[in-house]
């Protein structure tokens, strides 16, 4: 199965970091970027303005052309949950039979509840879905620091076959089944990370935190079983590996974002913000619910994010619930 040629859709920091990943693999690489100031940079600078300091391997094509983007063996979708409709929408007419649409994208499309690949699935039938994630930061990756990831597509050996296109001696990704499993991990900690934040922000100490990991990670594990998610997978690079790495370093937007929460600033006064979890934390809520799944962390979360809770509401809430057997 060849797999030489790789379109990147988006030029942020993780599909700069990606498509650079892709290059050091040896691939034939496409970056296509929407706004055009940043694919101007790209271009001209070889450097993305949300990676600045990086610079883009002269080999990698940059366009704003997604009929261009379109001609290749495998596409990675790097483009935020929310606005993967829309992109797909534009793209599916130009998609191949059986091509790899991998969403790098870590969220649950609000109103519908649909998982990434399920996205795919509508707005490309032709496409074959996958998904990629894990502990990675962008910075580190583009910089070809050691990372691990997990790429998961319900074909085995489309699953292996793109691993060996994108691995290099710095990026190693795993390959795996459980499409469903890779997506709630993604998803769910980025909730999990802004709980994370504020109680850092909020100076509750390292107790508080390891706690609300452990009990969040608990919530995760449930929302997962109940999806029909594989617990390896859960425990793996894709949920628990990826939850370490999210709630513990202010690299990560979701975790930054809780540190703010945590020392006093209002949702809405944050203003625009790249932190999906700001915009799963409901959807995840509300699939929870819906199949009364208890997830504690996950409500007092939301509560604050719309206002209907202070921190420390939120805080009194979890710590005064009834007693109960650990599970």
């Amino acid at each position: 199965m060849t797999m030489q040629k790789i379109s990147v859709l988006g030029g942020g920091a993780w599909g700069t970091a990606l498509a650079l990943t892709c290059a050091r693999a040896g691939r034939d690489v496409t970056l296509w970027e929407h706004e055009a100031d940043n694919a101007e940079s790209l271009a001209n600078k070889r450097e993305s303005r949300f990676l600045p300091g990086v610079r883009l391997d002269d080999k990698i094509k940059v366009t704003r052309a997604l009929g261009e983007a379109s001609r290749a063996d495998a596409m990675l979708l790097v483009v935020p949950a929310q606005a993967m409709r829309a992109v797909l929408k534009s793209l599916a007419q130009t998609i191949g039979d059986g091509m790899p649409l991998i969403a790098c994208a870590k969220g649950i499309e609000a109103g519908t509840h649909k998982f990434m690949t399920e996205v795919i699935a509508e707005t490309a039938p032709a496409a074959l879905p996958a998904i990629l994630s894990g502990p990675s930061f962008a910075e580190d990756v583009a910089r070809g620091l050691p990372a691990a990831v997990t790429l998961a597509t319900r074909d085995e050996a489309t699953a292996a076959a793109l691993t060996r296109a994108l691995g290099s001696g710095a990026f190693r990704p795993y390959h795996s089944t459980d499409v469903r499993g890779v997506e709630i991990g993604g998803a769910a900690k980025n909730v999990l990370a802004i709980g994370a934040g504020i109680v850092a922000g909020r100076g509750l100490g390292a107790s508080a935190a390891a706690a609300l990991v452990t009990r969040g990670f608990a919530e995760l594990l449930r929302f997962g079983k109940a999806f029909g998610a594989r617990p390896e997978t859960l425990v793996g690079l894709s949920g628990l590996g990826d939850l370490i790495l999210t709630c513990s370093s202010a690299q990560s937007r979701n975790y930054s974002f809780g540190i703010a929460l945590g020392k006093g600033q209002s949702p809405n006064a944050l203003g625009d913000t790249l932190a999906e979890g700001v915009f799963t934390a409901p959807v995840l809520l509300e699939m929870a619910d819906a199949q009364a799944i208890d997830m504690p962390i996950v409500s007092a979360v939301v509560s604050i994010l719309d206002g209907r809770a202070s921190v420390d509401e939120a805080v009194e809430t979890l710590m005064t619930r009834p007693f109960r057997a650990e599970s």
